[in-house]
């Protein structure tokens, strides 16, 4: 509390303060483009949990606006309840919808510790062919071919016999995942011992790109996979799943459930590696931890 200020005061302050937030929020709402109302916000929450998973937290609503309202320019409609009314006539426009509230941050070799893990994993198995490992949230591609590359150094050779597959809900991150082609600055923290043995560089108008080489994307299979649908057209078994900062989108018994349908798909001994923030402690009667956001089927072997 300010020095001199009388609880009343203080409470006088607090509530000036929080008029002076509603007018800002009121204005801002004034000078928006398209007519956004709180009901519209809660028909798209209800919408994006129900069709891809994904909890949209209330502070959130200046982001959904900022999203759809390309959308709504695109097809020319001037409110939010019209452009939801469209969703209900097109179902093309669903996977649009869905992708354009979709967060898809990644890098190569993000959370650089699991790859460690993955190569020794790797190198314990590699008697088992193929080596199988699925990336459940490829988003543009950098984690899947970071798993390759894993796998090339791990076992010596670019031609492993290894089959990644990479899945996500966007269709739009799959399509750049597949191309390989990324701008200069997405591989600067590589060494250049691998950027010359793993991409090509671009010349005249790719300038300023790399290309994943041939061998690499090769050992990639890229897959649309909603993690909800009750089919994923995936067979096991998997040595290694990659379900990392997909989790944090979905409530306690929505990663349950995904959780439940991940462990028949792994080996007896094989791993799943979950985001630095995600934890499954909820699922403990099917996972368990070995550390690190790494984690194990319960009913696997302890070494």
């Amino acid at each position: 509390m300010r020095r001199g200020a009388s609880p009343g005061n203080a409470g006088d302050l607090s509530r000036a303060v929080q008029a002076r937030l509603a007018e800002d929020s009121g204005a801002a709402a004034r000078t928006r483009e398209f007519v956004f109302t709180q009901a519209d916000f809660e028909k798209i929450r209800q919408l994006i949990y129900k069709h891809a998973g994904i909890s949209l937290a209330p502070v959130k609503q200046d982001m959904v606006y900022s999203r759809l309202a390309r959308r709504l320019r695109a097809r020319g409609d001037t409110t939010f309840a019209e452009y939801l009314g469209r969703l209900e006539r097109d179902p093309a426009e669903w996977e649009t919808f869905v992708n354009s509230l979709t967060t898809n941050l990644t890098s190569f070799f993000r959370e650089s510790h699991h790859f460690d893990i993955l190569a020794d994993h790797l190198r314990k198995h590699s008697s088992a062919r193929p080596l199988r490992i699925w990336c459940s949230a490829a988003s543009t591609g950098e984690e899947p071919y970071s798993i390759a590359i894993t796998a090339c150094e791990a076992l010596r050779t670019t031609s492993p016999s290894v089959e990644i597959w990479a899945s996500d809900i966007d269709t739009n991150v799959l399509a750049h995942g597949q191309q390989g082609v990324y701008a200069l600055e997405r591989i600067q923290r590589l060494s250049r011992e691998r950027v010359e043995r793993f991409f090509l560089r671009g010349r005249g108008e790719r300038e300023g790109f790399v290309r994943v080489r041939p061998e690499l994307q090769k050992l990639v299979r890229f897959k649309r996979i909603n993690l909800l649908e009750p089919n994923w057209g995936l067979q096991g078994p998997f040595d290694a799943i990659f379900c990392r900062n997909v989790m944090i989108y979905f409530d306690k018994p929505t990663q349950y459930q995904i959780l439940k349908r991940f462990v028949p798909l792994m080996k007896h001994d094989g791993l799943l590696f979950a985001g630095h923030s995600e934890s499954f402690m909820h699922a403990a009667d099917l996972l368990r931890s070995r550390g690190r956001t790494v984690y194990e089927r319960v009913d696997a072997s302890s070494t």
